[in-house]
């Protein structure tokens, strides 16, 4: 049993807000720099989030794009597929979201839908099932093969924590669209997620794409943890920008703007909170 005060009784406490705050700031201005060596370079980065449910992925893809250009870095973020979709080569569906040069695509949630839920839901045959553990290896080498850089990242949380972020999207309306059925049924059915992460991991955890797991106990630790990673793992350099100045505002040539009654203005509703001030 760890004493109190010991390396495993700190890992279970919250991380510091103001010390997150901080570090989350300067790893986000090192992601802006590492944006522009991507442009500059024309590299292409994929970056995969997957994990348990409300293990976090979606918060730290959020702080990972946060000051990002949306025309170099977007979230993919695939529905359910169409029936023509079911005919198509599995990974077909995720060709079309690949990086050209110059991007940066994070997907939340992959290809390796087919080695979690649709296993353990019962969404594909166990031939498609076994026949994605086989090809996936050799896709993601044909990625790598032609220049991709491809980070492969597992949110884990314990069942317990799982829990108590369920219960709090449950009771919070600006949380409850993030439960669905889905979501609730992966509590009844740990045990088989864990079998099927564990198959996944051993199949797919090679030596040219390799995944990461992220311990996701404590968000803030985790989000700062996989950002750090991120930013070691990619061989990015700092891209001088050019001056930039702003220019002199030349004189005024006599315009004169149309009365601002003439056009349909957006309500004042912030005047309404100051009422009775």
């Amino acid at each position: 049993m760890a004493k109190s005060g010991t390396k495993s009784d700190a890992k279970k406490k919250r991380f510091p807000k103001k010390v997150y705050e901080a570090e989350l700031l300067r790893l986000q201005g090192e992601l802006v720099q590492m944006q522009e060596w991507v442009k500059a370079t024309g590299a292409r980065l994929v970056v995969i989030f997957e994990g348990r449910d409300a293990a976090g992925k979606g918060g730290a893809i959020q702080r990972v794009v946060e000051n990002l250009n949306p025309r170099v870095a977007r979230i993919v973020a695939l529905p359910a597929p169409t029936e023509r979709e079911r005919t198509q080569w599995y990974f077909q569906r995720y060709v079309p979201h690949l990086p050209a040069a110059g991007e940066i695509v994070l997907l939340d949630r992959s290809w390796y839908n087919r080695a979690g839920v649709e296993h353990v839901m019962g969404f594909c045959t166990p031939q498609e099932y076994d026949r994605f553990l086989r090809q996936c290896p050799t896709f993601e080498d044909m990625l790598i093969e032609d220049g991709i850089l491809l980070r492969k990242y597992w949110f884990s949380v314990s069942p317990d924590e799982q829990e108590r972020r369920f219960r709090g999207r449950l009771e919070n309306p600006l949380k409850r669209w993030k439960l669905s059925p889905m979501d609730l049924e992966s509590i009844n059915r740990w045990d088989e997620y864990s079998k099927a992460k564990d198959a996944m991991l051993a199949a797919t955890d090679t030596d040219i794409a390799p995944w990461t797991i992220v311990e996701s106990e404590d968000k803030r630790r985790s989000r700062l943890n996989m950002i750090a990673h991120l930013l070691h793992t990619v061989p990015w350099e700092p891209i001088e920008q050019p001056a930039l100045h702003l220019p002199v505002r030349p004189p005024s040539e006599g315009y004169v703007r149309p009365p601002r009654e003439l056009a349909r203005a957006v309500p004042d509703h912030a005047a309404t909170l100051l009422d009775g001030d």
